[in-house]
């Protein structure tokens, strides 16, 4: 899989047109999978980019409100830092704040990771809510119609952080991860397999302070002990970015990396 990933990048000038055509990405997508079936299943990370995109999904001036299949939405979490849900770290709060409190999502559409439990406890009740929800067996994973990441000027994705216990953690839906690099944090995170099994998956980047680090994960060489976006290859062998001009400054217009085939589009 890894030889044949196909990772295509769009580029815009900032923060705030890679919100605007994630914006776009999000309706979109979310409108064609709401065609097919009951249910669109999305999960989604914290971030000041998906804080804007947010934003603008709720926003009843702007289009995409109005193309989201909203009664058909199911809105999970990629990860969650463990506090409380009014704290301000809180990556529930800042969805409710930008979207929920906007668009008209029933309490049983918004399945939040809950931060004030105990971190284990957590990624345990999260685990089950995942499996009931979408009728899984013991052995098998859930498939979001669409996933969105951030990535980490450390090269961390979702709440896998470098040289972490989460990064080896394959039998699990949601596990806790302590983070002593970042305040010493207690983290709830989807694991990589769960990621990795989503029918869309792509990452919301910008800024210069992430023109290195994207360089390394996708150019390589591969180690995702210290780079664990390079544990992102989706089953479905696409990779998609959406990235400011900053972001992409170090990326070849197209060639071969570490993790596969790099396309601009």
């Amino acid at each position: 899989m890894r030889g044949r990933l196909k990772i295509r990048y769009s580029v815009d000038s900032d923060a705030a047109e890679i919100a605007r055509r994630a914006a776009g990405y999000f309706a979109e997508r979310c409108s064609v999978a709401a065609a097919t079936r009951d249910r669109v299943r999305i999960a989604i990370s914290g971030g000041s980019t998906p804080k804007a995109t947010f934003g603008l999904l709720g926003d009843v001036a702007e289009p995409w409100r109005g193309l989201m299949p909203w009664d058909k939405l199911d809105l999970w979490w990629v990860d969650e830092r463990c506090v409380p849900p009014e704290h301000p770290d809180s990556n529930y709060r800042m969805t409710r704040e930008a979207l929920l409190n906007k668009v008209p999502l029933k309490p049983e559409q918004i399945h939040r990771m809950k931060g004030e439990l105990d971190p284990a406890e957590a990624a345990a009740r999260y685990d089950m809510e995942l499996r009931n929800a979408f009728g899984l067996k013991d052995s098998e994973f859930p498939r979001f119609d669409l996933l969105q990441l951030g990535m980490g000027p450390d090269g961390h994705t979702a709440s896998l952080f470098p040289y972490t216990d989460a990064l080896h953690e394959t039998g699990r839906l949601a596990t806790a991860n302590h983070v002593a690099t970042v305040k010493d944090s207690e983290r709830v995170t989807l694991t990589q397999p769960v990621i990795n099994g989503a029918a869309d998956v792509f990452y919301l980047i910008g800024g210069l302070d992430k023109a290195q680090i994207l360089k390394e994960v996708l150019l390589g060489p591969l180690d995702t002990e210290r780079l664990p976006s390079q544990m992102i290859a989706p089953e479905s062998g696409i990779l998609r970015l959406l990235l400011d001009t900053a972001a992409a400054s170090l990326l070849p217009v197209s060639g071969e990396g570490a993790m596969g085939t790099i396309e601009k589009i």
